[in-house]
């Protein structure tokens, strides 16, 4: 069964950066793609980046400040988090599955959860 861990929250005022790591094991990096999602209280889980092989994606609010990348040997993904807003606050999950490319940017596509980071950024 493939598990995640991530790491690498914490508390950071506005312009800071935080690096956020995604720990994969029970399957290769080269059979996965792997999302990142955010989820603030009452509001619903949304996309922030996803990696598949040399694909990637970002969502709009964070494109241009915050960088996917994976390690295929150690078989982690890191979300690398720059110039950091107070609306990025929030619990960050990442997530691995199979989904089909145009399906990657949606929670119904990951079959695996880690347990979520939080991430606090101060104005």
């Amino acid at each position: 069964e493939v598990q995640l861990q991530a790491s690498g929250g914490g508390s950071v005022q506005a312009g800071g950066s935080l690096n956020l790591s995604c720990a994969i094991s029970g399957a290769p990096l080269s059979d996965l793609a792997i999302g990142w999602f955010r989820q603030c209280p009452g509001k619903e889980r949304e996309s922030v980046s996803c990696i598949k092989d040399e694909l990637t994606h970002y969502a709009t609010s964070v494109k241009g400040r915050f960088t996917i990348s994976s390690d295929n040997t150690d078989n982690i993904v890191y979300l690398q988090m720059n110039s950091l807003k107070y609306e990025d606050t929030a619990v960050y999950y990442c997530a691995a599955g199979r989904p089909i490319i145009t399906t990657m940017r949606r929670t119904s596509a990951y079959d695996y959860w880690g347990q979520g980071t939080l991430v606090t950024v101060s104005s």
